[in-house]
């Protein structure tokens, strides 16, 4: 059953910790799951936060300072000591143990991995701290269970049993050799059928899927979402076996690659969070508020080249801010559908073409609707037929030409290696907005000759 940490049971917790009923707040705690008891946490007063936390056994405090939002646990950090870090750290799977020290100052990291007790822990987290967070091995975790192609079924039930003291969930039990060289998977079932002095080379499996320590987070989170994967194992450029990652792992990943993604789709340019302060906030968000002014800027420099035009025909002005706006969303929602194909890897380098086609063809669809519409509109409600066939044919350009713009940024950006998130939002909407009144303003110049 689902437990949420309501704000009546904030208030209960908070009751019984002003009131000084300990055993009834560690009840209170006993069935929670370490999330929500991180959750519990942050919204907590100070106070009452450190003391739920100092009520927590160690294995569990270890779990919830996971489970905790990082600005709140880098505040539980920098008021622990290196040997109260180090208790924790001995309590978590390497993966997690080594994100928890990440951003620690370079001395207290060595500080807390010399207080720790477990020497092979200790040597797991250096070999994962060497590797960037955003990559499969920043991701894998060193505790996994294996077996020697040259052990019988009997030995090797005798170490998979040793070994799986220090694994928290088993998943899939990998085939190496002497090398430690990744060569497949076992099958528990048959393993358990097998004769007991049946060797393992006999009975495993030679297909199996794996990854490079080096590869990028989103390249995991692609792997695990094309063949349905719980868990991947992690190699080296040589083959060796140097750990795994699981799910719930790679949804973290797929969680922050959403939320930076609508970040940049929105015009901020790197991660912030709700409570970053002042400076952080405004320079994340100026760039782009910059480039949106300049973009302002350009598209007046358009219409004071085109100031006769309007003061001989004024009511071309009623229409500006729909020529603008239409250009602005056809545009996002192209860019928006191609950064989704690229992110899933449902657009390959083949699909260019025939993706700006398509687009072509939509926009052309779209467009001929649209203008269609206000077409009948002016006329029915304005006597200017140069205006009504001028804002019509121009509509249909702008949205034609949006529509391509917008699906040919991101390709090309990604062509760059840049990510095609940054053509969505504030780029799009800026550019065609200039490029929209151009338009405009051209086509008027060419109708209101004609008629």
């Amino acid at each position: 059953m689902k437990f949420e940490v309501t704000p009546s049971f904030v208030f209960e917790v908070h009751d019984a910790i002003k009131h000084q009923r300990h055993d009834e707040v560690v009840n209170m705690l006993e069935p929670l799951h370490p999330a929500d008891i991180a959750e519990l946490i942050k919204e907590s007063w100070t106070h009452d936060a450190q003391y739920v936390y100092n009520l927590l056994d160690e294995e569990k405090a270890a779990d919830v300072l996971v489970e905790m939002d990082d600005d709140v646990r880098d505040g539980f950090l920098a008021s622990l000591s290196s040997e109260q870090i180090a208790k924790h750290v001995d309590n978590l799977d390497s993966d997690d143990a080594a994100d928890l020290i990440a951003d620690l100052p370079d001395e207290k990291i060595k500080e807390v991995l010399e207080q720790m007790d477990d020497a092979e822990q200790a040597s797991d987290i250096v070999d994962l701290l060497r590797y960037d967070e955003d990559t499969a091995g920043g991701l894998m975790a060193t505790e996994l269970v294996t077996a020697n192609l040259k052990w019988t079924v009997q030995q090797s039930i005798v170490e998979m049993k040793k070994q799986a003291e220090e694994v928290g969930s088993i998943y899939t039990v990998y085939v190496v050799d002497d090398d430690e060289k990744l060569h497949g998977i076992l099958s528990l079932k048959r393993l358990l059928i097998s004769p007991p002095e049946e060797k393992i080379e006999k009975i495993y499996f030679k297909d199996v899927i794996s990854i490079n320590a080096a590869a990028k987070s989103e390249d995991v989170a692609t792997l695990f979402e094309k063949y349905d994967l719980v868990v991947i194992p992690v190699v080296d450029i040589t083959g060796k076996l140097l750990g795994r990652i699981t799910v719930d792992d790679v949804m973290d990943v797929v969680r922050e690659e959403a939320s930076e993604d609508y970040q940049l789709m929105s015009g901020i340019s790197e991660n912030i969070e709700a409570d970053d302060n002042l400076w952080v906030s405004t320079r994340a968000r100026l760039p782009w508020l910059m480039v949106a002014l300049a973009g302002g800027v350009v598209g007046s420099r358009v219409l004071t080249s085109y100031e006769p035009q309007i003061q001989i025909h004024p009511e071309m002005a009623f229409f500006m801010p729909l020529i603008a706006a239409m250009g602005g969303n056809v545009g996002v929602q192209s860019s928006a559908l191609v950064v989704q194909g690229l992110a899933n890897n449902t657009i390959g380098k083949g699909d260019i073409i025939p993706k700006l086609l398509r687009e072509l063809l939509v926009g052309l669809f779209n467009g001929l609707i649209c203008a269609v519409l206000l077409l009948a509109y002016n006329l029915i409600f304005n006597d200017y037929m140069a205006l009504s066939v001028t804002v019509s044919v121009a509509l249909l350009s702008v949205i034609v030409f949006a529509a391509i713009f917008g699906s040919f940024v991101p390709l090309a950006l990604n062509r760059f290696n840049i990510d095609p998130a940054l053509a969505t939002g504030p780029f799009i909407t800026t550019s065609n907005d200039i490029i929209g009144l151009f338009i405009y303003f051209m086509i008027g110049r060419l109708m209101y000759g004609l008629f």
